[in-house]
């Protein structure tokens, strides 16, 4: 079973934009060392939005291979087109992802019978297992709990990154789906408190800066040592926090290149880090004792 850290990986640049294959090779073997359990590949944290759908594979590719089997690969596959989704579901079988992660269509707005029937299709046209996500702040439309519990009896569908961080869904969702269907938090700042109700880890932005310190807090809350994991969680918070003072992912990319790990470097509409936020998130970076 996929649990615990699922970092939500950041896609290195160059300063003029271009795909940086080294930084990306560099990135995953520092994740493996650090205790990462999954990475997750070209989600809205790595840009999917604004690369080819050729450097979108690209990038799935190179991460499949280079972790070579020892942690899951998750790939980012959705579209608000469901052919789309489709066929993106399919390249990233054939690349050899672990599972994929499916995105709810963002602008169209669909009804929820709408969005049951896009998962579904997906699902019964590609044999690969699927979590959903769902993220209304960023794609406009909600996929309600009750939805949700009619997917979790597709075959393939095996879980939801719920990013909401409405923790009384979270608890319906554990309790309304079967033990082996996965609910992973998709928001740092509540992860704990759903994994301390039965979830089973998160897809995370802070764990691109912290990846250390989210694979032990994931391992204390899935474990039930909430006492462990909620003061481990008291220090990372203002660090949770920092990731988001502007759209993800300009906040952790900024992050990751002053730690050294990466360039400055990211593709409109995203810009750099603004200059009166870069106080607030250094600070956040050094009080969580990463710089």
């Amino acid at each position: 079973m996929m649990q615990g850290s699922m970092v939500a990986l950041v896609t290195p640049m160059t300063a003029a934009g271009e795909l940086d294959w080294t930084s990306l090779h560099n990135l995953v073997e520092w994740h493996i060392e650090k205790g990462t359990h999954a990475i997750v590949a070209m989600g809205t944290t790595g840009e999917s939005a604004t690369l080819s759908v050729q450097e979108h594979m690209a990038v799935v590719k190179s991460v499949v291979d280079q972790v070579n089997g020892r942690i899951p690969v998750i790939a980012g596959t959705g579209a608000n087109s469901t052919s789309e989704a489709v066929e993106l579901t399919l390249e990233a079988k054939n690349a050899g992802v672990d599972a994929c992660l499916s995105v709810t269509p963002y602008y169209n707005k669909p009804t929820q019978e709408g969005l049951f029937l896009h998962h579904q299709h997906i699902a019964q046209n590609v044999a690969l297992p699927q979590l959903l996500y769902n993220v209304p702040g960023r794609t406009g439309v909600d996929m309600l709990p009750e939805t949700v519990e009619r997917l979790a009896l597709v075959n393939n569908i095996i879980g939801i990154k719920e990013a909401t961080g409405d923790i009384d869904r979270a608890r319906r969702l554990i309790e309304n789906t079967a033990d082996d269907f996965l609910i992973l938090s998709g928001d740092d700042e509540t992860a704990v408190e759903m994994m301390l109700l039965g979830g089973k880890g998160e897809i995370s932005v802070t764990a691109n800066v912290a990846p250390a310190e989210v694979s032990q807090l994931c391992e204390l809350a899935i474990a039930g040592k909430a006492n462990e994991a909620r003061a481990l969680n008291d220090r990372l918070m203002p660090l949770h926090s920092a990731m988001f003072v502007e759209s993800n992912p300009i906040p952790v990319k900024w992050c990751v290149a002053e730690m050294g790990l990466m360039q400055h470097g990211q593709r409109l509409p995203m810009t750099l880090l603004s200059e009166e936020q870069q106080p607030v998130v250094r600070k956040a970076l050094k009080d969580a004792g990463i710089l």
